[in-house]
């Protein structure tokens, strides 16, 4: 005998309600015709959103709404999608970041765990999603903040594997971007991203045998206090999302939760930058 329970998804309603609006627009755009969906706009949404906030297993998804596994798949796919598109390019998030005042910004990686997926690396015997550093399997994603923290942007994922300054590098016109916006705003970052020193202001590093100057140790002190506070954006998005604690579904699919998770912060707490 299953049991039933009343639950309360803690989202505002005008947040499901953007969502769900961002369906309707793209079921006009691709001309589906009323009555042929099991579930409208607006509970679609709210699957979704139960997803991404709770981490609710897609098969009890499926049974709360009375549909298939596969079209309950469907739906949240649809979702991802629909709120992903929504998301700041990096242009975009760096020229707002500008106009909003902030004399910097900051930029983190973060790893979001994965279930073991065996897929083989550029080195023999190591997956190409394992991340020695945290010693699990997951994505690499860039995540770039506002002075206090808050996410402006997120990117495409990586696999674990790859250091924050390859992610970097790897990414199509992120470096160039960066260079940019270096010119005019500082970018913050930890040692992560030595390699990209010239781009990215990270903390001097102690020399072998060697040691840091008083001046060095002070601009170290301000610059990692500073950028302790960055933290708190990859600490946001995996604490407000629990769907980013953990994916099972494809790797690769990461970024497109990430950039979905954003747009849905930026939906609740009303605020872009």
């Amino acid at each position: 005998m299953s049991v039933t329970y009343m639950a309360v998804l803690d989202v505002r309603r005008e947040t499901i309600a953007q969502v769900a609006r961002l369906l309707y627009a793209e079921r006009e755009r691709r001309g589906t015709r009323e009555g042929v969906r099991r579930l409208g706009p607006w509970k679609q949404a709210v699957l979704g959103v139960r997803w991404m906030v709770d981490g609710t297993r897609v098969a009890q998804l499926a049974r709360d709404n009375d549909i298939g596994l596969s079209t309950c798949y469907d739906y949240l796919n649809e979702v991802l999608q629909a709120l992903a598109a929504q998301a700041p390019g990096l242009r975009s998030a760096l020229l707002a970041a500008k106009l909003a005042g902030y004399d910097y910004v900051m930029l983190d990686g973060t790893l979001i765990h994965t279930d073991r997926v065996s897929t083989p690396g550029p080195t023999t015997g190591v997956d190409l999603w394992w991340s020695g550093k945290h010693h699990h399997h997951g994505g690499n994603v860039q995540v770039i903040t506002a002075p206090d923290g808050w996410p402006l942007w997120t990117s495409q994922v990586r696999p674990g594997r790859e250091h924050d300054t390859t992610a970097l590098r790897t990414h199509p016109g992120m470096l160039d971007t960066l260079t940019a916006h270096a010119q005019q705003a500082r970018v913050l970052g930890d040692l992560g991203y030595e390699g990209q020193a010239g781009i990215v202001t990270v903390a001097y590093k102690k020399a072998k045998n060697g040691e840091l100057t008083d001046a060095q140790k002070q601009l170290n002190k301000v610059h990692n206090g500073l950028r302790a506070i960055g933290e708190r954006g990859n600490a946001l998005l995996k604490t407000t999302f629990k769907a980013l604690r953990r994916v099972s579904v494809c790797p690769w699919k990461i970024g497109q939760i990430a950039a979905a998770a954003l747009v849905l912060l930026h939906l609740e707490a009303d605020r872009t930058t």
